[in-house]
């Protein structure tokens, strides 16, 4: 293998580094893109007190409010909206979505 065909493979190499390199940074750009318009969405359709509430909920359950943001987002597009949601209604809508716990009693017998 000669200097020359060493020099192309490199040059090969670092062609595709570079087009993986933009192509991960377009992907990038495109989710940031789309989480600014779910905000834009989220900021019409929601009281501050009801995106606060759901900003604290990312914090512990970060998939969780993503699918509530979507529902909501989705609400907001389809025109199910009369007027923007406050927080007392996400606290009943995330009652529905949130199965409920079953509490055990443990009792020792003996």
């Amino acid at each position: 293998m000669g200097d020359d065909e060493l020099a192309e493979i490199r040059r090969q190499r670092m062609m595709q580094m570079q087009q993986q390199q933009m192509a991960e940074q377009d992907q990038i750009q495109r989710q940031q893109q789309q989480q600014a318009q779910i905000q834009s969405v989220l900021m019409q359709a929601m009281e501050p007190e009801a995106r606060e509430r759901l900003n604290t909920i990312r914090l512990t359950k970060p998939e969780f409010a993503s699918s509530v943001e979507q529902q909501i987002v989705s609400l907001a597009q389809s025109g199910r909206l009369r007027q923007k949601i406050t927080d007392e209604q996400l606290r009943q809508l995330l009652t529905q979505i949130v199965p409920q716990k079953k509490e055990f009693n443990i009792r020792r017998v003996g």
